[in-house]
């Protein structure tokens, strides 16, 4: 089996060694050494311990030659922990439960969650995160570093920008393009064309602004 080491010890980085433990229940693949966090907390320790997983200290103590799943669910953070790595072997971790469909294509580093739905002529690229039982529709596309969160939906021929984040439970309609380094708040519905760069929410999903009255 191929070592591995996940980063991050908080609940991406937990739900990441449930995906490597059931991959190797169908087949035995990877030897999970531990999980390196520069700064986990008290709990995350804890919760670590509880599942019988070290904790091997910061990310320079990552040995050479082993390979490494960046389970960090923030965008940005992750982007910035990738290239502090580079050249590491950066895997895809798929969870047995995940619907694939025809034609399925992805970079290095994908980590899919129980329960995904994948429609055929998908395309995701390097470290995106598909999180508990999101469903990306035909034909869509996701850039680098995108996160799924829980039961989101991107609906088919969908473009989503590198380092966007969809909220849970939200929906992108059909056809739909967000840019970069958005963010889609929890069960919000995009309904048109969304730039890079921005935040919103609501149905139909809408530009996230300060109350000036508070």
């Amino acid at each position: 089996m191929r070592p591995l080491v996940v980063v991050g010890a908080g609940g991406f980085g937990r739900e990441t060694i449930d995906v490597v433990r059931a991959i190797n229940e169908v087949s035995p693949t990877w030897d999970l050494l531990g999980v390196v966090d520069d700064n986990p907390s008290p709990a995350n320790l804890d919760r670590l311990a509880r599942l019988d997983v070290p904790h091997l200290g910061g990310l320079e103590l990552i040995p050479s030659g082993v390979a490494v799943a960046v389970a960090v669910g923030s965008p940005s953070t992750r982007r910035r922990i990738v290239a502090s790595l580079a050249p590491h072997d950066f895997p895809s971790l798929v969870h047995p439960s995940t619907i694939e469909g025809s034609e399925f294509r992805h970079g290095a580093g994908l980590v899919v969650l129980g329960g995904v739905s994948i429609g055929t002529n998908v395309t995701l690229g390097q470290h995106v995160h598909l999180n508990a039982h999101a469903v990306i529709g035909h034909d869509a596309r996701c850039d680098d570093f995108v996160s799924v969160n829980p039961n989101a939906t991107i609906s088919g021929e969908c473009t989503i920008g590198s380092g966007t984040l969809l909220g849970a439970n939200s929906t992108v309609l059909q056809q739909i393009s967000i840019g970069p380094d958005a963010t889609v708040g929890a069960a919000a519905c995009v309904t048109r064309n969304l730039p890079g760069d921005c935040t919103v929410v609501g149905v139909p999903a809408h530009p996230l602004t300060k109350d000036k009255s508070a």
